[in-house]
């Protein structure tokens, strides 16, 4: 199937002010995952993106020097990851069966791969990409003022690998240095650069003001995970309904009959929902400074219990982390702190330039 001229854009604008305050997750049901999964007191980890032309060999992870705790003892509660071993952070489509990337191949001898848009006139130097498994030139296509960053590819439709993903990261991560850049979606092909200049045209008013507010403004993803095991044993101690119940339980012998574990796991199941609700707007609070808005993710598996991500002025980043590493100095032995960036602004610019097949 050929790609046609026609095209349509479907542009939304995601994201809301920084504090979900009084957010309800009462009712809602943690999701599980196997014991294999789950995380044993890990520290607080910061991860570091670096850029293509930074990028280097997976190294072992070495602690950096310890935090000294309240008790005296050495506790390193932060860790900086390499790029290499952090998951990509650009969202993938559903992978297209081998039939329509067989079709798409046989129809349409490649096209221009658009990474994103950024202000600026003219050809910029804008190094390489390793996208579709060969290397090819970063080019740019201008229009007015607004510059569109490519490669060729030969294939219209790409396959929603990691290793893609990472070639489309490591170079809108590239260009973000140096500019303000409004990230595409994966796979987006136009058939020539004529194709590209008319979109840019059509929605010219619509981009200009995108890069206008998100000017100076990068994103730092979040995720905050506990011991459940550990809060289940402090809130045992520390909940007074579910201590009186456990005592009543030891005085009676009743803790192998079926009816009381049943009434004690909803008890708990409860409090840990109201405990996390409690611990996440303490999170989001503490926050607010700091950022401009922020989005609430689906989080993964039962130990986690915050998954976000936050849009901050570039010079509020070390804000944002002195503030991190204090609350994970608060709920040590209990939360960890996993959170990475600097990246563009995926979860609160979401452009998608949709090129309509032609009969």
């Amino acid at each position: 199937m050929k790609l046609a001229r026609k095209k349509s854009v479907d542009r939304k604008l995601v994201g809301k002010k920084a504090a979900p305050a009084g957010k309800k997750l009462a009712g809602k049901k943690l999701s599980r995952r196997s014991s294999a999964e789950q995380v044993r007191e890990r520290p607080a980890e910061r991860v570091r993106k670096k850029s293509a032309a930074q990028k280097r060999p997976a190294e072992k992870l070495t602690a950096p020097a310890a935090i000294t705790s309240s008790a005296g003892g050495q506790q390193p509660y932060v860790h900086k990851i390499s790029k290499e071993q952090d998951e990509p952070h650009l969202s993938m489509p559903v992978p297209a069966g081998r039939a329509a990337r067989e079709a798409a191949g046989a129809a349409e001898e490649g096209g221009c791969y658009v990474y994103g848009i950024i202000a600026g006139d003219g050809q910029l130097p804008l190094g390489k990409s390793g996208i579709g498994g060969e290397i090819a030139d970063v080019f740019s296509v201008d229009y007015s003022g607004l510059v569109a960053v490519c490669s060729r590819v030969r294939m219209a439709i790409l396959d929603a690998t990691r290793e893609n993903a990472l070639a489309h990261e490591h170079v809108v991560e590239r260009v973000m240095n140096t500019h303000t850049i409004i990230p595409m979606s994966f796979g987006t092909v136009f058939r020539t650069e004529e194709d590209i200049r008319e979109v840019l045209k059509s929605i010219y008013p619509s981009l200009r003001d995108v890069l206008e507010k998100m000017q100076g403004k990068i994103e730092f993803g979040l995720k905050v995970t506990w011991d459940r095991d550990k809060m289940i044993e402090k809130l045992k101690r520390e909940d007074e309904e579910i201590r009186q119940f456990v005592q009543e339980l030891a005085k009676k012998h009743l803790q192998s009959t079926y009816f009381a574990r049943m009434q004690l796991g909803r008890m708990i199941d409860r409090a840990l929902t109201e405990r996390s609700v409690d611990i996440v707007k303490e999170i989001y609070d503490s926050l607010r400074p700091a950022c401009v808005a922020s989005r609430d993710n689906k989080t993964i598996g039962e130990n986690m219990i915050m998954n976000a991500a936050f849009l901050l002025q570039r010079k509020k980043e070390p804000e944002f982390d002195r503030i991190v590493n204090q609350i994970s100095e608060r709920f040590k032995n209990i939360l960890s702190f996993r959170y990475s960036g600097p990246w563009p602004p995926y979860n609160f610019v979401n452009i998608r330039l949709k090129l309509e097949g032609a009969s």
